[in-house]
């Protein structure tokens, strides 16, 4: 009998294809890592979470439990903040409408967008361009960056509490 088809040398099919704990979890952490560093460069292009689960052979469903319990939020939502982050950089330079800024940072509905701009920065978005190109006025860009960066998780201030 061959070696290969000896029953004593062979493992049981978890042994033979899975990795200990510790070594999946480094594993399932880096992909999370490309996963978000995509989402950092692609933030514009329509991505979800299909696509980037496939881009890093994980399932949709795994990815986006991991990366909730690896960064505290879903994919969806950590795209929508870096969506955000740059709408705001946009209309601080004042020289494209909301809907622009809108389609420009990748969001296919004004609705959603505006929404969601709202709940993370606590303006909606034609307030903010109005009140943010007067108060960074003279600041470096990458301060303006850092000073204005959107609240993530539902902190924005109630704008009606003063």
């Amino acid at each position: 009998m061959s070696k290969d088809l000896d029953p004593a040398r062979r493992g049981t099919i978890a042994q033979v294809n899975s990795r200990p704990p510790a070594a999946q979890h480094l594993s399932d952490l880096a992909r999370l890592r490309r996963v978000r560093d995509r989402m950092d460069r692609e933030y514009a292009q329509p991505l979800d979470v299909e696509a980037l689960a496939r881009g890093v052979n994980m399932s949709a469903g795994h990815l986006s439990r991991q990366f909730r319990l690896a960064y505290g939020e879903s994919p969806y939502a950590y795209l929508m903040t870096r969506r955000i982050e740059r709408a705001m950089a946009l209309l601080r330079r004042g020289d494209l409408s909301v809907t622009e800024v809108c389609f420009e940072v990748g969001c296919a509905s004004l609705g959603t967008f505006s929404s969601r701009f709202t709940e993370l920065v606590g303006v909606p978005p034609s307030v903010y361009r109005d009140q943010a190109a007067r108060a960074t006025a003279g600041m470096p860009s990458c301060v303006a960056k850092q000073v204005t960066r959107p609240i993530r998780n539902r902190e924005a201030p109630d704008p009606s509490v003063s």
